[in-house]
């Protein structure tokens, strides 16, 4: 019998690829924002496993807690909460930051994680087991120029994992914080609000990470023997040695 796992933002990028990924060994419930892709990626998953879908935003409080209380009884034994949805919006100074830019980040990427865990950990704290995946940022580690309020919000994630650790501790719950660094997807797209010149120039004359390379540490992370916890991972490009700094070719 395959365990449940539920995926946040699996409609593109990272939760993307590891719905793909988890398929053949787990039923999968799949949330994002955008119906007619969690359709389509209903409608091809299918094939290979148990899927149900649920069109909701998860920095909405009231929508996160209603659509988990909304699962059929044979889909709410949730084995593993993936807290994939989050997003950047601009980059700039403190002083001249855009408000609804900042809100926008701590919703999703902070609010969002606690409503999902919020409404999740109850039950596997009931029965005794399950692992809660978060997915933050080497830029909750490092602060950089510009950054602010979305280092703010992955700094958040990185504290929020470590404490989720000890209060589930007695309970046998793994938590893994992951930390990418660069990598490929509509990320920043979404930063610089659909400028695809600027969106381009991050990734110019280096090799990033791909969605499928966070996917694939991800079903590591989740498949380890009862006994192993992986705590927290860092993840970059071979090209990248930090927030900053990466190797880029002329």
């Amino acid at each position: 019998m395959k365990n449940i796992a539920l995926i946040t933002g699996a409609t593109s990028g990272i939760g993307k690829a590891t719905a793909y990924l988890l398929a053949p060994k787990y039923k999968l419930i799949l949330t994002g924002r955008r119906k007619e892709r969690l359709d389509e990626l209903k409608k091809d998953l299918s094939a290979t496993t148990d899927v149900h879908t649920l069109c909701f935003d998860v920095s909405k409080r009231e929508e996160s807690m209603a659509a988990i209380e909304s699962l059929p009884s044979e889909w709410k034994e949730i084995d593993v909460l993936i807290n994939n949805a989050g997003n950047a919006h601009g980059l700039g100074p403190i002083h001249e930051g855009n408000l609804d830019d900042w809100e926008a980040m701590i919703d999703i990427n902070v609010k969002g994680v606690m409503y999902m865990s919020r409404a999740i950990t109850p039950g596997m704290v009931a029965r005794k087991r399950g692992h809660v995946v978060n997915i933050g940022s080497v830029a909750g580690i490092e602060a950089y120029a510009n950054g602010n309020l979305y280092n703010a919000s992955k700094f958040a994630v990185d504290g929020l994992s470590k404490a989720m650790r000890l209060d589930l501790n007695p309970y046998g719950i793994k938590v893994t914080d992951i930390k990418p660094g660069l990598v490929e997807t509509e990320f920043s797209m979404v930063r610089f609000k659909g400028d695809e010149e600027r969106a381009s120039k991050v990734y110019e004359g280096m090799t990033p990470l791909k969605a499928q390379d966070i996917a694939e540490i991800i079903e590591f992370v989740i498949n380890r023997p009862a006994h192993v916890k992986i705590a927290d991972v860092l993840v970059l490009a071979t090209d990248q040695a930090s927030a900053t700094v990466a190797n880029r070719k002329k």
